[in-house]
């Protein structure tokens, strides 16, 4: 007579099935796991030692030692598409800066400052303007694109981020963002090398500054943006038709040849009506050359980004191999400027409180910060997006996770952020003895090194040793 079994009763059955499946895993799995990874071990190991380097992994590694693992990941995406790879954040090269620069302190002859003192950290860009720019921090964000890199959210998180600290925001070389400039504390508008670059009267009307963008750290020259990368508000507010490329000019709209400048400057400055009118250049061996232009077209500050400053999807060959570290323009930029009102500000690889207090002692009236103020918009909520994506997903503008940034948070971590930095710097001015920024300069630092001695003008370090009674 056949067993008749009821749904109920083999559901029972499979339940208890599934009991003893999963309890005899537990079991084993810790056993089982060790076997296959000691079989798998044994095995990769007895094939990367044995086999012929034509059959083994282990040809990437002679390769690797001439090349990075950077090279290989860039190599295989040039393979993949053809086309100019697109590197965020900027180059991964180690360029020279100031980490041989130190501060030397008088102890006996000069005392630190209490730490009740004020610090001046106050400045004024574009002195000589009829309505010069007051920030109350050296610190600015740096442009940063909305539409060509930059989602909306992310534009208006570095806005309320400059409010809070009663410092400017630039707005990059993308479309015009209405919104940006009535968060912001002071708004720096670029005069860009795009079709919309040339900007109306209404958006020149909403700025406290002005930048005429030719170049920066990471990237020079005309680039292109295809339709598909560009679409939504941005390309509403950028003018473009349907399916019409962004294509970069190789100067702001209006100026055809080097012939234009001046009569394009001194249509700008009446549009500008008072506010100052910066240059921003990518710093070069032939700065004294580009100055000398400035001074002659009445720039009221000159931008100087060197190399080491990130560029969003730039090519790898602009970022690595263009223009000069920003210590190198620095130093010369200042000695041209030295007899006019021009302002300096200078950008590319600024990282730490200490590298800005070292260039602010060289001679830079303000730094502008791209990176910093980038990551720091993402700061407690890379959760959204980790482990599959990186943090700058929450602030891209074709990122699908852009919305969920949430802009107070964001503007807060980077208020933070920077202003952890000015703190820092400020105890430096303390222990410096110094009470401004203006009383700092280049005595107060010693170099390291011949080269760096050399190139920024400081007092080279002496060994302590003596050789025949002299010191060496």
């Amino acid at each position: 007579m056949p067993i008749i079994i009821s749904n109920s009763q083999l559901l029972m059955l499979l339940l208890l099935l599934l009991a003893f499946v999963s309890l005899a895993s537990i079991l084993l799995a810790k056993p089982v796991l060790r076997y296959i990874m000691n079989r798998v071990s044994d095995d990769a190991l007895s094939k990367l030692l044995s086999d012929d380097y034509e059959r083994n992994l282990a040809e990437l590694y002679p390769s690797l030692k001439r090349f990075s693992v950077l090279n290989l990941i860039e190599m295989s995406l040039r393979a993949e598409t053809g086309k100019v790879v697109g590197r965020p954040l900027g180059s991964p090269k180690h360029f020279l800066g100031y980490d041989n620069l130190m501060f030397t302190p008088r102890q006996m002859t000069t005392f630190a400052l209490p730490e009740s003192a004020q610090i001046d950290m106050s400045v004024t860009i574009g002195p000589k303007a009829e309505k010069p720019l007051t920030i109350k921090i050296p610190l600015m964000i740096g442009g940063m694109a909305y539409g060509l890199a930059l989602s909306e959210e992310a534009k208006l998180a570095l806005a309320r981020a400059s409010k809070l600290l009663q410092t400017a925001t630039n707005s990059g070389e993308g479309p015009f963002l209405p919104e940006e400039p009535i968060v912001a504390g002071k708004f720096i508008l670029q005069i860009c090398r795009w079709s919309w670059g040339g900007r109306t009267d209404q958006e020149i009307a909403a700025a406290d500054m002005l930048e005429v963008q030719m170049g920066q750290g990471a990237d020079l020259g005309t680039s292109r943006i295809e339709a598909v990368d560009i679409e939504g508000r941005a390309r509403i507010l950028g003018g473009l038709a349907s399916g019409e490329p962004a294509i970069a000019l190789p100067a702001p709209p209006g100026i055809q040849t080097p012939e234009d400048w001046p009569a394009f400057m001194n249509k700008l400055r009446k549009r500008a009506n008072g506010i100052p009118i910066a240059l921003k250049i990518m710093a070069t061996d032939r700065i004294e050359e580009e100055l000398a232009v400035a001074v002659s077209l009445g720039f009221d500050a000159v931008m100087i980004d060197g190399s080491g400053g990130g560029s969003h999807a730039t090519a790898p060959i602009k970022q690595d191999d263009f223009g000069v570290p920003n210590i190198y323009a620095l130093v010369r930029a200042k000695r041209y400027l030295e007899n006019t009102q021009i302002s300096l500000v200078v950008a590319g690889g600024f990282f730490t409180p200490g590298q800005c207090l070292k260039a602010f002692a060289l001679g830079a009236d303000a730094i502008y910060l791209g990176t910093i103020p980038l990551l720091s918009l993402a700061h407690n909520q890379t959760i959204k997006v980790s482990p599959w994506e990186p943090p700058t997903t929450l602030v891209y503008y074709n990122s699908p996770t852009k919305t969920q940034l949430n802009i107070g948070q964001a503007a807060t971590s980077v208020a933070n952020a920077l202003n952890s930095m000015v703190a820092e710097m400020e105890e430096t001015m303390q222990a410096l003895g110094k009470s401004s920024l203006k009383e700092l300069s280049s005595d107060d630092l010693v170099a390291l090194d011949s080269l760096t001695a050399k190139l920024t003008g400081v007092k080279l370090q002496l060994s302590s040793s003596r050789t025949n009674g002299t010191l060496v």
